[in-house]
């Protein structure tokens, strides 16, 4: 029966017009593109975490020897000055002394009936629903 009713449906492309060809071939070409640019990316990524940790150990390596053949390379970012000591210690004591608002943080919540309103108007619809 179902078998039937299938072999019954006949498409006509000919109500179709170059608009929706159009719209319909851009739609299956941005889907697939960008299932493929996805699948890739999720390919590649194992490998492009896995180069990213291979750089730091290699950069790791390099200290290593460094320390080892007694050079020691000092970057920027190894190399904290009292200039920066003293910067932090400021910003710190600004931050810490300007916290002038003490509040007990005491919420108070007050209930008062009233018959009507419109945060309860739904339920008295609801509730004396008669039909």
């Amino acid at each position: 029966m179902i078998i039937n009713m299938i072999a019954e449906i006949s498409w006509d492309f000919s109500l179709v017009g170059v608009q929706g060809w159009t719209i319909f071939i851009i739609g299956w070409l941005v889907v697939f593109i960008s299932l493929i640019l996805l699948s890739s990316l999720f390919r590649l990524l194992p490998n492009i975490l896995t180069g990213a940790s291979n750089q730091k150990d290699k950069m790791k390596e390099k200290r290593q020897q460094a320390k080892a053949n007694g050079k020691s390379e000092k970057t920027n970012s190894d190399v904290v000055t009292g200039e920066l000591t003293a910067a932090i210690a400021t910003a710190l004591h600004l931050y810490f002394t300007d916290l002038h608002d003490d509040e007990a943080r005491i919420l108070k919540v007050e209930h008062k009936s009233r018959k009507y309103s419109p945060w309860n108007s739904k339920i008295y619809n609801v509730m004396n629903f008669k039909r």
